[in-house]
């Protein structure tokens, strides 16, 4: 829902709740800014129309009411709208209480903390511990890159997007205008996923290879955005997580973790290197390349090939 719809939604819900009496259109029209601004009486009707039926499909009860001169009011009763009492069960309240502390990133940290606080006042107990209820154990999902942010209320409220963006060939970022379907975190590392509108096609972007600040761009999506969006699976397939050959490859001794623990065979190759049969699939070759001089390929001869195209075109940029 765009942010302006739901600025008007809440100042309509506040005002029918807030009011002793039923209030009328004109009441209502003059109460709320973005009605003021709505230009004629049709356009006005209509949108007050349309929010009114938003907020009864969102289960706010609106009664309407005929006053003594004919007019027609609205009201919001409050007895009519009041929540039934909240009660948990300790595992209820502590997969809750969990949930509210899993974010460190600290713009949704306080948002958190909150809504821990109106959890306690809801009924979770206050002897019952997350941690403690789940072995003590404390989960965090990590945000340090700063586009975070701006991409995630950018898939929130379907908004095209314009970053500089560095693949892991270019030497230089480039811009990209992408319209942002969802975020995913994946071994450790966000991503985004999205229609290129330059390419025309879906990609995926990592967010560490994002520079500069991400913004924001004017008009709706020109793509469908698909039922299923699969961040995962697309950047497995990069990684060679669905290969069903193997590559040889040298690995300067203690470097290259993350190809260590695809590994499904090693040898010490002394002098400092060792011998690693990894997974190859579409995609290893770029993943090799983030490794630098501390991996050389040695089989097959096409991935050894593709290698040395990337890092050439490092080189030249």
């Amino acid at each position: 829902m765009a942010i302006a719809k739901a600025e008007r939604l809440m100042n309509l819900a506040l005002c029918l709740l807030g009011t002793r009496r039923p209030l009328s259109k004109r009441e209502l029209r003059e109460s709320i800014e973005a009605y003021l601004e709505a230009g004629s009486d049709d356009s006005f009707n209509r949108m007050f129309e349309r929010d009114k039926d938003d907020l009864r499909e969102l289960g706010l009860v609106i009664e309407t009411v005929e006053n003594l001169d004919g007019e027609i009011g609205y009201l919001a009763r409050r007895d009519s709208n009041r929540l039934p009492p909240i009660t948990l069960d300790a595992e209820e309240a502590a997969a809750l209480g969990l949930a509210a502390k899993v974010w460190q990133q600290a713009r949704l940290a306080g948002a958190a903390s909150g809504a821990l606080q109106k959890l306690r006042a809801a009924g979770l107990p206050e002897d019952v511990d997350p941690y403690e209820a789940h072995g003590a154990l404390e989960p965090r999902i990590p945000v340090h890159e700063a586009a975070f942010e701006p991409l995630m209320l950018a898939c929130r409220d379907r908004r095209p997007v314009v970053f500089d963006y560095r693949k892991a060939t270019a030497a230089r970022p480039e811009p990209r205008h992408v319209e942002p379907w969802a975020l995913e975190c994946w071994r450790g590392h966000w991503y985004l996923a999205g229609w290129d509108r330059d390419r025309g096609a879906e990609r995926v972007f990592r967010l560490s290879r994002i520079t500069g600040k991400v913004r924001s761009r004017g008009g709706g999506f020109t793509a469908r955005v698909p039922d299923v969006v699969t961040v995962r699976e697309t950047v497995a397939s990069w990684a060679g997580e669905s290969a069903d050959r193997s590559a040889r490859i040298r690995l300067r001794t203690g470097a290259g973790y993350p190809l260590r623990a695809k590994a499904t065979a090693v040898r010490e190759l002394g002098e400092g290197w060792d011998e690693l049969e990894i997974p190859y699939g579409h995609g290893l070759d770029a993943w090799l390349v983030e490794f630098g001089p501390d991996v050389v390929v040695l089989e097959p001869a096409e991935l050894r090939a593709d290698v040395v195209d990337r890092l050439r075109a490092v080189a030249k940029g």
